[in-house]
């Protein structure tokens, strides 16, 4: 049987793989593993999204099932909506970072969180078996909702101190990505009292501003706007809105493992005795920082649906990716830009410093990543060659070489792009420059062969 699912959802390339038939079949799998009730649909901003939303919400309707059209708004917007609306499940029509061409679904359960990769796996045997649910005599019916946005936002302020934070008239840039957060980051900024400055404002579905990705080599704008402006903070969202990356008030980028160390440390302070969960791939120093306020942290496999999962059965207060995922569980156990906006906002009123001073407070971290696009034979041969070449590795999530406690290379193949990712951390940014190029190179002479 094949595979539907990848990292984060089903995505694909519009009109290719992603073709009309295929999402019609998709949601009439997926409406069979919902089996009743429902159903929250959203969408991104890219060209193909308005056209999948009304082919999703037919095919919904076809199958018997009712679902309310929330138009476009960030994913972290929709999953929040379903859990507090009530409704039985979402779906996300979301190719978050990947290029333009591309467009996807994401399924969200009723507690507004993707679903798991158990519950993946039932609809990829329905939809490979062609077991759907027979067609209903009674057809659903579709209508428009337009709660979600001021939903989000409100849950979001009552997760921080609004009157302090309003106190303080932070100036804050936004780098919207021509994503979705546009329609709901403006409005946060200026229900906190906040200036704002945005780059990227205009939602467009080949996002011709920077791309859908936030990334140290597009985010050169972000980092002068703020210097330009004297501002206290910079934010640059992906394309759905549920990862940031911050700019701190010196124009310097942080990754997002550091934007998760100082948020984790800032949190935990409040709330000792928490559960952390992030990422094999994630730095080691929130090892050291947990530690401080008697807390634990729990390691899973890459991707958000692992961390969240994982949050839910341990009830844990924070998770993160290094990719600037971040989820803070007393608000929702998903990737939420927009509600970590909001948390570094109160970090930086409550800690009377700047994110500058804030960082130099924190374990030395020296982390990275890089990619290289490959086939998936050549995924397959570079993961056999090294794990030939360290019989020891730790192989639970593509392979992942650790050299000592600040010393580890990790390799493995995008679930969502036909590239192979590589992370490393290392105790000294040259050292962690030399370990990287080192083994790009090694990977790069195992697809040459």
């Amino acid at each position: 049987m094949g595979k539907l699912f990848g990292t984060n959802g089903v995505r694909g390339v519009f009109s290719e793989d992603f073709t009309l038939e295929f999402v019609h079949d998709l949601i009439l799998s997926i409406s069979t593993y919902f089996k009743e009730g429902t159903i929250l649909v959203g969408y991104d901003g890219r060209n193909s999204s308005k056209i999948v939303s009304k082919l999703v919400c037919s095919t919904l309707n076809s199958a018997g099932m009712d679902c309310d059209l929330t138009g476009l708004v960030p994913t972290p917007c929709l999953e929040f909506a379903t859990k507090t609306l009530g409704y039985n499940g979402g779906i996300m029509i979301t190719a978050s970072h990947n290029p333009p061409e591309y467009n996807g679904i994401k399924p969200v359960a009723s507690d507004g969180v993707e679903i798991s990769r158990e519950d993946e796996n039932v609809i990829e045997d329905i939809f490979f078996k062609k077991n759907w649910k027979e067609t209903s005599s009674v057809f659903g019916s579709t209508r428009n909702d337009d709660r979600a946005i001021q939903t989000y936002l409100d849950g979001i302020k009552s997760q921080v101190d609004v009157s302090k934070i309003k106190s303080r008239k932070l100036k804050v840039v936004l780098d919207l990505g021509n994503g979705t957060q546009a329609v709901t980051a403006i409005k946060l900024c200026e229900q906190l009292g906040c200036e704002t400055i945005t780059i990227n404002q205009e939602i467009d579905g080949t996002f011709s501003g920077r791309g859908p990705e936030p990334t140290p080599y597009n985010l050169e704008e972000l980092s002068s706007t703020v210097v330009n402006n004297n501002a206290d903070l910079g934010i640059a969202f992906d394309g759905d809105g549920d990862r940031s990356i911050f700019c701190d008030n010196t124009g310097v980028l942080l990754s997002g493992d550091k934007s998760a160390l100082l948020l984790s440390n800032y949190l935990l302070k409040k709330n000792p005795n928490s559960k952390v969960v992030t990422c094999i791939n994630s730095g080691n120093s929130i090892d050291e920082i947990v530690t401080q306020t008697n807390s634990t942290v729990m390691r899973t496999k890459v991707g958000s649906i692992e961390v969240s999962r994982k949050m839910l059965t341990e009830n844990a207060l924070i998770g993160f990716e290094e990719n600037g995922g971040f989820m803070f569980g007393k608000h929702n156990q998903v990737r939420d830009g927009g509600m970590t906006l909001a948390l570094f906002l109160e970090l930086l009123v409550d800690s009377n410093k700047s994110i500058s001073e804030e960082l130099a407070t924190l374990p030395p971290s020296f982390t990275t990543k890089d990619k290289i696009s490959c086939k998936k034979e050549d995924v397959d041969r570079i993961i056999s060659k090294l794990s030939d070449e360290f019989p020891n590795a730790d192989t639970t999530d593509g392979i992942k070489i650790v050299f000592d406690k600040k010393n580890w290379i990790m390799v493995r193949p995008s679930g969502t792009e036909p590239i192979i990712r590589i992370y490393a951390e290392s105790d000294s940014e040259k050292n962690l420059e030399t370990l990287m190029t080192e083994y790009i190179q090694k990977i790069k002479s195992f697809v040459d062969r």
